[in-house]
This record gives structure tokens, sequence and C-alpha cells, in this order.
């Protein structure tokens, strides 16, 4: 569910279940913590880039895995997409999504958990969990977004396109699909020829 690599100081962990659009499952969940911490424990690890596979960056919750659990079940999974949005959150080496489709729900988690996120021109923005009978987004989206535009979009659904979300503040680059592996590759040159307790600190 979960594909992590290591090369020239660079950890990817790449979200690999593109026929279900990425959908976050409890493998999903125990593989993003597996990889933070494979990450932390690797010393030579300056940067690290969150990406997907497939036209989706993530459809959300998987909703096919909830069905067949009671409550006791989705809560418990939920707990782990929790901890592994939060293990992102707190690497101490600098983090990017690398957002190219839709990032629904926990796709939104997973990208704003990141330092700062570079999008294509496909990435997309949405929150409607709670028009589902559920809530999520409710904490990192206001932080980053302001509640206004938050809750506009929690409450309606409301999906913010790569340049709604750069002029928002939730992405940070907006790049050609062409050009996307050439700019990682720019970011990924400045932050591992830095200083590694400098970019800590900061």
């Amino acid at each position: 569910a979960i594909l992590f690599h290591i090369e020239r100081g660079i950890a990817t962990i790449t979200l690999n279940r593109a026929d279900s659009r990425n959908a976050l499952n409890t493998a999903m969940c125990e593989g993003l913590l597996a990889s933070t911490v494979a990450a932390c424990a690797d010393g030579t690890v300056r940067l690290v880039v969150i990406r997907a596979i497939g036209p989706v960056f993530c459809a959300g919750a998987d909703l096919k895995e909830r069905q067949a659990m009671d409550e006791n079940a989705v809560r418990a999974r939920r707990l782990k997409a929790f901890a592994a949005y939060d293990a992102i959150e707190r690497l101490p080496m600098p983090t990017v999504a690398v957002v190219a489709g839709a990032a629904i729900g926990s796709g939104c988690e997973i990208a704003a958990a990141c330092d700062f996120i570079v999008a294509t021109r496909s990435a997309s923005f949405r929150t409607p969990e709670a028009l589902w009978g559920t809530v999520g987004a409710t904490q990192r989206l206001p932080r980053i977004l302001g509640k206004r535009l938050a809750k506009d979009m929690m409450f309606t659904g409301r999906k913010l396109d790569a340049e709604d979300a750069r002029v928002a503040g939730l992405v940070s680059r907006i790049v050609a699909l062409e050009a996307l592996e050439s700019t990682l590759d720019e970011i990924a040159k400045s932050v591992c020829n830095a200083p590694p307790e400098a970019m800590r600190l900061a």
C-alpha cells in the first residue's frame, strides 16, 4: 500500500493503491507510520517527499474497508490515520507533498501535514466528510487557510483547484507536469546541501 525508498538523502513515500484511487485504508496508515519511523532512523535522510501513483493523490478514507467494520474498528482505524498525519507533521527534516490530481479528505490531511505542497495543474483539494456523515480536516486546514475558507470547504464540499489553493496558501508552487521532476530535483538540491541542523531548527 505504501512504497518507501531512500536515495541520495531523499526518502520517498509513495501512496500505492491506484486501483482504489489511493483511498486510505489500515495498511496505508500503518505503512505511512512505518515509513516515517524508517526515515527518522536513517541518518542520511535530509528530505522526505510524499507522492502517489496514479491520477488521484488520495480519494479519502477507504469506505469499502469501513463497511466491514464495527464502530470500535472504525474508531481504531481513524486513530491510526491521526497518528500517521501527526508522524508526518513531526518529521525532523523538511517534507514536501507532491499533489497531482485530487486530494480529498484524508488526502488533504496527508498533504497538509507536510511542510509545503508542490502541485500540478491537475491538483484539487476537497474536505467533504461532513456531507458524508463524518468529520475531518478540522484542525490543520483552518490553521493553514483560515477558519472561513476551511469552514466553507467542510460545510459545502467546495473544491479548491491548484490556483485557488495557491492563492489561499495551501499550495506553495504550481508546476507543469513536464517540469515536475526537475523542480523536485532543485528543491532536493537546496535542502540536501543545507546544514541539516539548520533545516531542523527552521
